[in-house]
């Protein structure tokens, strides 16, 4: 898919629309983490069973993404995207309204199909409004609204659960939700490229080509292994490290500061060669993770430990995802929109992965041991891009 420049003042307004609206996925795909404690109170349920409104949502997102790039093709992408909105906003309801832990579960699903198809289609969008040299920039703004619903959106969704209940919280989304259709609404223009009818032969297509693939799997290794521990953060904070439940919340403010930092550094850094970025953007994720297993149990350094894992969580989002579509465009043309769509599967891949992994440790062997699981999955990151990097390199010669 070609890029397709429109005037700034339009291209402007489209990647403000879309970070608005993926400040409200981002608010939906995280906010649980902060509200763990509460609904495993209020159900009666583990810790570890709280965890699958996280694990679950990555799932959904996991199998959303294609599914939804199979079924929405054909539909003009700024209806798509009006229609993404309502189904997040549905999503929400659901939860906030649930008479029993399963209905939570069954509209974080929900959301989560909305999520699937929002971050397929935007991160195309993105791409394609820019000049070429600036395309992981302007992916990194528009997932500056991810950023930013860490940094503000859970923070104050937790805050708002702590105070009010968390059914509230959900109505906060729901709000924020409305607030992203309406900017879509406004702000993103008509016409834009419609990749046309995607056929299950573009999935075939995708996994047929090895770079594809380990692409695919460096995302969801990479990404996923910060997931082990940010799942678990809340209790982290206060049981090994000693902060009050309101501490939690600002804790978790500074850290979404953190990580909006290592978001746009990760843009910047990524315009070229992303895949040379991303081997030391890990490195600096695997490091992290290695000081709050070692430091974990102490309060400043462990803190330390944790804002340091934020700098590197998101940073190799921008690089990962622009990484995808320009590996696309030359080994499979005809199959970029369903590449993108895998690659955010392969993130929740990575989300459902490391948190059912930090899950079972916690159960098995406590929540202290959860970094050496992240550690474990960054590392295959790593390794994984030196083969890509290497295939690559043989191709040439």
């Amino acid at each position: 898919m070609t890029n397709i420049l429109y005037d700034k003042r339009t291209s402007v307004g489209t990647l403000i629309a879309l970070a608005i609206s993926a400040f409200a996925i981002g608010s939906t795909e995280f906010i649980s983490v902060g509200l763990l404690p509460l609904l495993a109170n209020q159900f009666s349920v583990s810790l570890e069973t709280a965890g699958l409104t996280v694990s679950i949502y990555a799932i959904g997102i996991t199998v959303g993404a294609p599914l939804m790039t199979l079924l929405t093709g054909s539909i003009p992408r700024k209806n798509l995207l009006m229609i993404t909105m309502l189904l997040f906003i549905t999503g929400n309801l659901i939860a906030a309204f649930a008479p029993s832990f399963l209905i939570v579960l069954l509209g974080r699903i929900v959301a989560a199909l909305a999520h699937g198809i929002f971050m397929t289609i935007s991160s195309l969008i993105a791409a394609n409004v820019v000049t070429p040299d600036r395309r992981a920039s302007a992916i990194a703004i528009m997932f500056t609204g991810l950023t930013v619903a860490t940094v503000t959106g859970v923070p104050l969704g937790t805050f708002i659960g702590q105070l009010a209940g968390w059914r509230l919280s959900f109505i906060f989304l729901t709000i924020i939700g409305a607030i992203g259709l309406l900017a879509n609404l406004l702000l993103i223009p008509n016409g834009l490229p419609n990749p046309g009818k995607t056929s299950i032969k573009g999935i075939l297509t995708v996994f047929s080509n090895r770079k594809i693939v380990y692409a695919l799997l460096m995302t969801a290794f990479g990404y996923g292994g910060t997931f082990a521990v940010y799942t678990y953060i809340s209790p982290i904070l206060e049981k090994l490290m000693g902060y009050s439940t309101s501490a939690v919340v600002w804790l978790l403010l500074v850290y979404g500061v953190m990580v909006a930092i290592g978001n746009t550094v990760g843009g910047r850094m990524a315009n070229s060669h992303p895949e040379k970025a991303l081997i030391k953007m890990f490195a600096g994720l695997a490091g992290s993770l290695l000081l709050i297993g070692f430091f974990i149990n102490q309060s400043v350094l462990g803190l330390i430990a944790v804002l340091l894992m934020g700098l590197f969580a998101f940073m190799n989002v921008p690089g990962l995802q622009l990484y995808i579509v320009t590996v696309a465009e030359k080994e499979a043309p005809s199959a970029v929109t369903m590449a993108s769509a895998l690659n955010i599967s392969a993130f929740n891949i990575g989300i459902a992965l490391g948190s059912l992994l930090g899950g079972q440790v916690t159960a098995h062997f406590g929540l202290a041991q959860t970094p050496w699981i992240g550690i474990v999955m960054v590392i295959l990151a790593i390794l994984i891009n030196g083969r890509l990097i290497g295939v690559v390199k043989r191709e040439i010669n």
